[in-house]
């Protein structure tokens, strides 16, 4: 018995009885969905990155979806003459089905290839500890991009959708919530310099992080 418990196997086999036990628990009594604010109400301060536009998904998008609340816009950088796009997806609760898509299997079904695929440490202005992200440089065709994407959920930032997920039945128990946040950036690649297009996103995060931040539940 003690050989079975030291397999890597029973430890996972382990681990999800423990997860479907806690989230039958957890997601059995009556969630408190927390207040935010809506994301059509979010600015940048300062003038460094300007709203460009304001992107419309189309209906089919939005089905797919089911978020409660979404901001998909374009910033530019006049001064830099750099352009980047910002997407958030807010979902008040899980226990529906619903919950964010992740990009890393969207962006293949979209036509999009990932040449590079990784977690990038961002330091944030006010913050002691960076940030961990996913980053990711995809292809279609003749163009590339540098995208970057989290999960955000009480203040905290995860990249891995595995550490997302145990997250979502920890706080199911503990706090009666499930409401998360998929935060996603995307910049283009010119003149084939992904190393600028990094540059240009990781200031992106920085500028918008904090401001972000009073726009979802703490």
């Amino acid at each position: 018995m003690s050989n079975f418990f030291k397999s890597r196997s029973a430890r996972i086999l382990t681990a999800v009885f423990f997860l479907q036990a806690s989230a039958f628990y957890g997601f059995s009594r009556r969630e408190e969905v927390p207040l935010h604010q809506p994301l059509s109400g979010f600015t940048l301060p300062g003038n460094t990155w300007e709203l460009a536009q304001n992107l419309q998904l189309d209906q089919e998008t939005l089905d797919i979806l089911k978020a409660d609340d979404i901001l998909s816009r374009e910033y530019i950088n006049r001064g830099a003459r750099q352009a980047a796009t910002l997407f958030v997806a807010f979902f008040e609760t899980q226990r529906t089905g619903k919950a964010p898509h992740s990009p890393k299997n969207c962006l293949p079904g979209s036509g999009w290839t990932p040449s590079k695929s990784g977690t990038a440490l961002i330091d944030i202005p006010g913050m002691t500890t960076p940030i961990h992200v996913n980053e990711y440089v995809v292809s279609r065709g003749q163009n590339q991009s540098v995208v970057m994407y989290w999960y955000q959920a009480r203040d905290r930032v995860i990249a891995s959708e595995y550490s997302a997920k145990i997250y979502t039945v920890t706080d199911a128990i503990r706090y009666n919530r499930s409401d998360t946040a998929l935060v996603r950036v995307v910049v283009n690649v010119t003149d084939g310099d992904t190393q600028k297009a990094e540059q240009t996103a990781t200031s992106f995060v920085q500028s918008f992080f904090g401001p972000l931040r009073a726009y979802l539940p703490a």
